[in-house]
């Protein structure tokens, strides 16, 4: 892992995210964090570093983050531990640092509100690729914000209300707390309602990334949706279209 970090300066710079982007990295592998911090820095992000999961869930419930790396096996609490005290109200987007080959791992720190995730040992370019996706993510949304506040446009399908300018979401007056992943999601899927989206669309324009074979991100995002819906709505509002993708259904329009 470090070897590849290592190597960084002879390797083309990709586009600077915008300035003043806060990271943090809960893990406890010291040399890592630090090669990382090292690496990260010259991008325009603050980076802090913590070596357990509880002093990393100390830190992201008091401070303000933009994006945090949270690694599986730590002490005192593990990965999955601090997605669960963190709570779905948490908006902060996490990146999961899973063990390669690791599908449960995976699939569990998504079910548990992870944006998405990246095994180890990974490339450092990887890893810049991944954050910038998800902060291009979260600035389109606050981009959709700002333009709402001017122009108020709520999508409004099948007794679900999406309101942009404050990310509420809603079945059935009946607020529903996703993740900035889940929601953009469920965005795209109800502003093609009515129309199969296809699992390699929703990974491109979602996750910032190529679908890869056996890559189960979208399909539990998904699962995530539906489950919370049901708890509210009680009727499928998204159909899966074998072989080619998920669909929104129209319904009667509120």
């Amino acid at each position: 892992m470090g070897k590849m970090i290592n190597h960084r300066m002879s390797c083309k710079r990709e586009k600077l995210p915008l300035p003043n982007k806060r990271i943090l990295i809960i893990d406890d592998d010291h040399e890592l964090a630090q090669l990382l911090r090292d690496y990260l820095t010259p991008y325009n992000f603050e980076v802090h570093c913590c070596f357990d999961g509880q002093s990393g869930l100390e830190h992201a419930l008091d401070m303000h983050f933009d994006i945090i790396l949270l690694d599986v096996m730590m002490p005192k609490l593990n990965g999955f531990e601090v997605l669960k005290a963190l709570g779905p109200a948490h908006h902060t987007p996490v990146l999961m640092l899973t063990a390669k080959g690791d599908n449960n791992d995976k699939v569990l720190g998504l079910e548990l509100g992870a944006d998405d995730y990246l095994a180890k040992p990974f490339h450092h370019q990887e890893l810049l690729a991944r954050i910038n996706a998800i902060l291009r993510r979260i600035n389109l949304v606050q981009a959709h914000q700002v333009s709402d506040q001017k122009e108020p446009l709520n999508l409004s399908i099948n007794e679900i209300i999406l309101e942009h300018a404050t990310r509420k979401v809603t079945c059935r007056q009946q607020p529903l707390v996703l993740t900035s992943t889940e929601y953009h999601v469920l965005m795209l899927l109800m502003q093609q309602a009515g129309k199969i989206v296809s699992k390699a669309s929703l990974s491109e324009e979602v996750l910032g990334r190529k679908l890869a074979a056996f890559d189960r991100s979208i399909d539990v995002h998904v699962s995530n949706i539906r489950r919370k819906l049901l708890v509210v709505c009680k009727d499928e509002k998204i159909t899966t279209v074998r072989g080619a993708g998920y669909l929104f259904i129209e319904g009667d329009s509120i």
